[in-house]
């Protein structure tokens, strides 16, 4: 393995579950939970997600260190901060760069998780929350996810990659 693949592989960091929402109906309000139960093929009890193997955006996760940069970058104010349920991700994460997970298997709680893409942002969020909302999130949109072992997952467990 060339030192890059090695780097690649290694992921030594561990993130955290600091937000969980699902959205019963499309375009419907987040409902905040403190634990949610992943299904197999399915996504998450309660979201609107299609269920299906096909089905790549089954879970989305964002990363909680970009809710800052993104708040900055349309205008929020640190009185106003940019809350997960407003980007409409499923799963907000610390501590682990989520694109560090591209084409890996990772396990939060009782559940493994396989990242299926990146998370790009859409244009009800322009919408939602003004002007230049669609360019901030670039970037920092996260990533969307299949549920290949189903469990619970709730606040504060840990996020484990899965060696390759």
């Amino acid at each position: 393995m060339s030192p890059l693949q090695e780097l690649l592989a290694t992921v030594p960091q561990h993130g955290q579950v600091r937000w969980i929402g699902v959205r019963p109906v499309a375009r419907g309000d987040m409902l905040e939970l403190e634990a949610v139960e992943a299904r197999r093929e399915a996504g998450l009890t309660g979201d609107h997600s299609r269920p299906g193997p096909r089905n790549a955006r089954q879970v989305t996760l964002i990363q909680w260190e970009h809710l800052p940069v993104i708040g900055a970058l349309i205008g929020r104010t640190a009185d106003r901060p940019l809350r997960p349920e407003e980007l409409r991700r499923n799963i907000a994460i610390s501590g682990i760069n989520l694109f560090s997970l591209k084409g890996r298997r990772f396990r939060i709680g009782q559940a493994v998780l396989e990242t299926t893409g990146w998370c790009q942002p859409c244009a009800r969020l322009e919408e939602r929350l003004g002007p230049g909302t669609f360019q901030a999130v670039r970037g920092h949109g996260g990533i969307t996810a299949r549920v290949l072992q189903g469990g619970i997952i709730r606040l504060n467990d840990e996020l484990y990659v899965e060696p390759l």
